[in-house]
């Protein structure tokens, strides 16, 4: 081979090199359209997870890409990529309040996370942590698709003894902390889909984070949060917060969803639901018209054509320079 040939050659297989890696880069396998677009490694993919339903409240299944439209910053965006996420692999936090106004539904709440595991976990595909929060905040268990060592995490899970609310002063609950810890150290290294499940009365007592910092943590980590309002009405006595408002922010701002505990829905069945929820996602992708010139927070609007259908998803993302 002549020294031209080798250097063409050498030439031809580091495009095919560049070629392979732009595309194993790219997190979305199934492409919108026909057309197959041209990749670079510096192309920044913008991912939207979204949840539709009818005004019933029933799940709406077999959409298309065409039935949606989306906007950033109030900017028409064109979907690029699109595909219904049944059955990837899902990266999943459970969030236990284990404060003292939680001690007397804490039992329920554990039951009721055995029974969603065992609906949910696929020990191939899906990992769980278990972070529990009271007067500090605990992961009982890292990452895991083992189910008994899920099974072991959630029997120790347990509220603060009097002895340490005693030198605690009466304890506190570190909901924001919690949340900003599970995001920042568990989630925003991984890819791919993400979800916090939130067992709490809404009230935070002590946390250096805010409502405002944690909401902006699960958008930074683009995880879903789903917040569950499960309160015991005589744990604070006639002066009960009411938490309620945070959960549900927390909730809309990152594409989660949002439950109240009561007679007529029971944990296990909004657990049920949450499940049907995570299997029955649409996965959107769009690269932004706007170049990143600096690290800001951006809106997304995504909405159904077809009147009548509400959209859960993300309203923000974080755009990375």
């Amino acid at each position: 081979m002549t020294m031209r040939n080798q250097l063409a050659h050498g030439r031809c297989g580091r495009r095919r090199f560049l070629l392979a890696a732009a595309s194993m880069a790219c997190p979305w396998p199934k492409l919108s359209g026909q057309d197959t677009p041209s990749f670079s490694t510096d192309v920044k993919v913008v991912s939207v997870l979204a949840t539709v339903r009818s005004k019933n409240g029933e799940l709406v299944r077999g959409l298309t890409k065409d039935d949606f439209s989306l906007s950033e910053n109030k900017r028409p965006q064109s979907i690029r990529y699109f595909s219904q996420e049944s059955d990837l692999p899902l990266t999943l936090g459970l969030m236990v309040d284990t404060s003292a106004s939680q001690r007397r539904v804490l039992d329920a709440e554990r039951s009721a996370c055995f029974h969603f595991l065992d609906r949910v976990l696929r020990p191939v595909e899906d990992r769980v942590f278990i972070m529990q929060f009271d007067s500090a905040v605990l992961l009982r268990q890292p990452l895991t698709a083992s189910r008994n060592q899920l099974d072991e995490a959630l029997a120790q899970t347990d509220s603060e003894t009097q002895k340490q609310l005693q030198i605690q002063n009466g304890g506190g609950t570190l909901l924001y902390d919690a949340v900003v810890r599970a995001c920042k150290e568990v989630m925003k290294p991984l890819r791919g889909r993400k979800a916090l499940i939130v067992l709490s009365d809404g009230v935070d007592f002590g946390s250096e984070e805010t409502a405002a910092s944690a909401v902006e943590a699960a958008q930074t980590a683009e995880t879903l949060a789903y917040s569950i309002l499960f309160s015991d009405s005589g744990a604070y006595g006639a002066f009960a917060p009411d938490g309620k408002g945070v959960l549900e922010r927390l909730s809309k701002e990152t594409g989660g969803g949002f439950f109240e505990v009561s007679k007529k829905h029971t944990l296990e069945q909004i657990f049920d639901q949450i499940q049907e929820e995570l299997r029955s996602q649409y996965s959107l992708g769009y690269v932004s018209d706007e170049p990143v010139r600096v690290s800001e927070f951006r809106s997304i609007e995504l909405a159904a054509r077809q009147k009548g259908l509400v959209v859960q998803a993300r309203t923000k993302y974080w755009a990375q320079r």
